[in-house]
């Protein structure tokens, strides 16, 4: 089980997506100006306030106009009371991932939203950006990237099998041209989003599912490292197959000894 990777990328290709009449695949990027963020939400009310805080910070780290999107998805704890003044709030009742996260970009419908000079991100409830995270976003778009694939920071492992910790070291990438997915720090162009389908309704990996298709569509895809996102390294993830579940992997045959 190794949901954290794709094949071995090789995603510096030209993109043969399809252009704007007379644009050239070299051809300078448009210049992106308007974030759209989507955080999927289920039960999160813990966590919630802190993933916010980290997104406003970083949304004022940048220059251009960020909506942030919240899907609360059969949620029936306090999640919805939680949201800031600002945060678009859609609801869904489908307990998918995938789907909150396609209901989330799909409430941003509009002529200009579905362009190039818009940016799509997502992170998860449970996981805090850094400040400089929608700045490292925007830089890749600049250099020409359709798509940005981040890496992410375990926030410890308290609860977890003693050496799991030392196993994720060891076996995880951190480094610029990973081959790592995580939804917790994804961002694609909004264009070239809608021209693979955007995310699929899956209930898990429909952040590899995405990566899958930008990367057979010919997607020029930075892999980057500069803006790690913390995420939690709780036992009881949300996500069937997600971060959880991986941890679980690392810790083998002593996951039964997992408290929670």
């Amino acid at each position: 089980m190794t949901p954290l990777f794709v094949r071995p990328p090789d995603d510096g290709a030209p993109a043969a997506l399809s252009r704007p009449p007379g644009e050239q695949t070299d051809a300078p990027p448009h210049a992106v100006e308007r974030i759209v963020v989507v955080v999927p939400v289920h039960n999160e009310a813990e966590r919630l306030p802190a993933c916010l805080d980290a997104l406003e910070a970083a949304a004022t780290a940048v220059e251009i106009p960020v909506e942030v999107v919240v899907v609360l998805d059969a949620c029936d704890d306090d999640s919805a009371t939680l949201l800031t003044a600002g945060v678009s709030i859609v609801i869904v009742d489908v307990r998918s991932v995938g789907a909150a996260r396609r209901a989330g970009f799909a409430a941003a419908d509009s002529p200009a939203t579905r362009s190039h000079t818009t940016w799509f991100a997502t992170t998860d409830a449970d996981s805090t950006v850094p400040r400089d995270w929608l700045v490292e976003h925007l830089a890749a778009a600049d250099a020409g990237a359709d798509a940005y694939v981040g890496t992410v920071v375990p926030d410890g492992f308290d609860g977890w099998p003693a050496g799991t910790g030392a196993r994720y070291l060891r076996e995880y990438d951190a480094n610029r041209g990973h081959g790592h997915v995580h939804g917790a720090n994804l961002g694609v162009r909004a264009s070239v989003y809608d021209e693979v389908g955007g995310f699929s309704a899956l209930d898990a990996d429909e952040d590899v599912d995405l990566v899958d298709r930008l990367h057979a569509a010919g997607a020029v895809i930075e892999r980057g490292a500069d803006a790690p996102v913390r995420t939690s390294t709780r036992c009881d993830g949300r996500a069937r197959h997600g971060f959880a579940g991986y941890l679980r992997h690392l810790a083998g045959d002593q996951a039964d000894e997992v408290a929670g």
